[in-house]
């Protein structure tokens, strides 16, 4: 299967587990060994592994796919391949719930996330980065459109900037159906999202402090978008794991 493209990727997986207590350290440490480098091989890109630092057991991360055509036959080559086969029961038995999954795609070419991106850590690697991700989800009554759109490069980056939580990645809902049944996701949500990177905790804890006390944000974002969403905008405080490429 040939590489993906420098614009990475068309289709994005958000995958959520809520795993049993204590498991988050054993799924990490096999996920990190065997299965980033062995879901490349055929055709994804692993973007992300992250601790959810609200949640902790809860394991979050994104793989990408140039399309929804090719996301069927690479996850039918890994499911269906040697790796997951040998490590499948012990990577199953720390997960409670594994089908919190969420289709995403970039709202625009230029909004997506950059591939290649950084060289990732070698296999063994255990120091764990300092950087923070933040992954903001707005639940939609409707599909986004051209105004939520504008509303948020006109009204919402601004205030992220004067926060100093500029978005690195803009995504919305793929709409298509799931092209590999075998692995659930869910279905009738719209979701518009952003993804914030940040060069360690302490600039992540400035950035809430901010946003906290910011009168902008309460008046200007979260009043703004009311009129779009049909639950409270929810935010993923995602720590990077010591092989994820997103750092």
């Amino acid at each position: 299967m040939p590489p993906l493209s420098p614009a990475c990727c068309s289709v994005l997986e958000l995958r959520q587990y809520t795993l049993h207590p204590g498991q988050r350290d054993v799924l990490i440490p096999l996920f990190d060994t065997h299965f980033v480098e062995a879901q490349e091989a055929v055709g994804m890109h692993l973007v992300g592994q992250f601790r959810d630092e609200d949640r902790p057991d809860r394991f979050v991360w994104l793989r990408g796919f140039r399309d929804m055509e090719s996301r069927k036959a690479a996850l039918g080559a890994f499911y269906g391949g040697p790796v997951w086969k040998a490590h499948r029961e012990v990577a199953n038995v720390t997960m409670q719930d594994s089908d919190n999954v969420l289709l995403l795609r970039p709202v625009r070419a230029d909004t997506g996330l950059e591939h290649p991106g950084p060289p990732r850590p070698p296999v063994g690697a255990e120091a764990r980065p300092d950087s923070r991700a933040e992954l903001t989800l707005c639940f939609l009554k409707a599909p986004a459109d051209e105004g939520l759109t504008t509303f948020f490069e006109q009204r919402v980056r601004p205030v992220l900037a004067e926060t100093e939580a500029m978005p690195r990645a803009l995504f919305q809902t793929e709409p298509a159906p799931n092209t590999f049944p075998a692995l659930p996701v869910r279905t009738g949500e719209h979701v518009f999202a952003w993804l914030t990177v940040f060069p360690d905790a302490a600039r992540h804890r400035e950035h809430l402090r901010r946003r906290a006390g910011s009168k902008a944000w309460t008046k200007q974002v979260q009043s703004g978008l009311e009129p779009w969403l049909n639950r409270p905008l929810e935010h993923l405080t995602l720590a990077p794991t010591s092989r994820s490429q997103l750092r």
